[in-house]
């Protein structure tokens, strides 16, 4: 993967943690203490982030830096998704985890 592909993944994931939390991007931006500019930038994988501000975002977030960074949940991470997983329905769960089956299908074509 390439420097800009790189930045680009990256940028996907922050703009939807940043939606997950109901957030626009200058209220991210105000929460960090950058500019809104600076948000969009590496949203659209057009600058790579200074690691302070990493810092600031993963805190802002509530994810970790590797999960910015890479897209690899910490353990904590999982073991808040399955405690929400675990408090769904069990109809929902074969959902989604029909779901989660077809993605990972999907992903390894």
């Amino acid at each position: 993967m390439g420097d800009a592909e790189f930045l680009q993944e990256m940028g996907r994931r922050v703009n939807a943690q940043r939606r997950e939390k109901h957030m626009t991007q200058e209220q991210l931006a105000e929460l960090m203490d950058v500019s809104p500019q600076m948000v969009s930038n590496l949203e659209l994988g057009k600058k790579a982030i200074r690691p302070e501000n990493l810092l600031k975002l993963s805190q802002v977030l509530q994810v970790s830096a590797d999960y910015l960074l890479g897209g690899q949940r910490s353990e904590t991470e999982l073991g808040e998704i399955a405690e929400k997983f675990a408090r769904i329905s069990p109809k929902h769960q074969q959902i989604i985890g029909a779901l989660i089956d077809s993605l990972a299908v999907g992903s390894e074509q």
